[in-house]
């Protein structure tokens, strides 16, 4: 009898354990899967959205391709329409330079239309302390000899020393080899102006008359003596009179009327009619 029932209260202790531990173990499995879930949803849904977005563009993809292919299309007509500018304006500036140059011969053969002329342009110089030659684009071929005068708008350039087929070589005023007899036009003395080692914008006066009056801003020009220059073409302006001792050592700077850094444009006297 106690057998029995000491059997009957362990099999109603077991019972109850095992409720327990099925209520612990249900309790548990409902955590790990909510867990679970939590570490699926961590995971799972940033790469959901990451598909869901590149679905959403693939399915653009037509459109943008598209647009690039217009914007690569207009870019390249961009690109054509400003290399024909480009190409426009180098001709533009062509034509603006050779009406430059042909309006400076114009004006030239206007102000020296007493003698027969021919244009040039230089083509190489050699401008140094010791000479100042340049060279022009005619020669025997175009009538031009050695010794004609070689002008420019703003006076006397110098005068040709040698000549090719095709070309010419011109010493310049400011070479110091040259001299050139000229006068003060105001007073009409005579004096011989040369180039200058110190200076190739200027030139230095000499032989002045004792007698003669030079002052500051007086026109030089060529005398017509010497046998090489016509009379009257315009040399320069005495920028500075610089007296001596010996009245007959004093000399003048003059200031050439010629830029010959700047020079392109000459015209040769063929006919000085001298």
């Amino acid at each position: 009898m106690y057998k029995n029932k000491k059997k009957g209260i362990i099999g109603i202790v077991i019972t109850i354990l095992i409720l327990i531990l099925l209520v612990i173990f249900t309790n548990t499995n409902g955590n790990q899967m909510s867990y679970i879930e939590n570490i699926c949803n961590v995971f799972v849904m940033p790469i959901q959205n990451g598909i869901t977005y590149l679905k959403n563009k693939i399915s653009g993809n037509d459109s943008f391709f598209a647009d690039m292919d217009s914007l690569k299309q207009e870019n390249d007509e961009l690109r054509k329409k400003n290399s024909e500018l480009e190409q426009s304006l180098r001709e533009l500036e062509i034509i603006k330079a050779e009406n430059e140059t042909l309006k400076e011969y114009v004006n030239l053969k206007d102000k020296y239309k007493d003698y027969t002329t021919l244009p040039a342009d230089i083509i190489n110089r050699d401008i140094s302390n010791y000479s100042s030659t340049v060279v022009i684009n005619v020669g025997s071929k175009d009538g031009i000899e050695k010794n004609m005068t070689v002008i420019a708008d703003n006076g006397l350039v110098g005068h040709i020393i040698s000549v090719t087929d095709n070309t010419a070589q011109v010493q310049t005023i400011v070479d110091t080899a040259s001299a050139v007899t000229s006068k003060i036009s105001t007073t009409e003395d005579t004096i011989v102006v040369q180039g200058t080692l110190d200076d190739k914008t200027k030139l230095k006066a000499t032989f002045i008359p004792t007698d003669a009056v030079v002052l500051q801003g007086d026109s030089v020009e060529t005398s017509g003596i010497g046998g090489i220059y016509p009379k009257g073409i315009h040399i320069g302006t005495i920028e500075e009179v610089i007296n001596t001792n010996n009245p007959t050592d004093r000399y003048a700077m003059v200031k050439a009327a010629v830029d010959f850094t700047k020079l392109n444009t000459v015209l040769v006297i063929t006919n000085s009619g001298k």
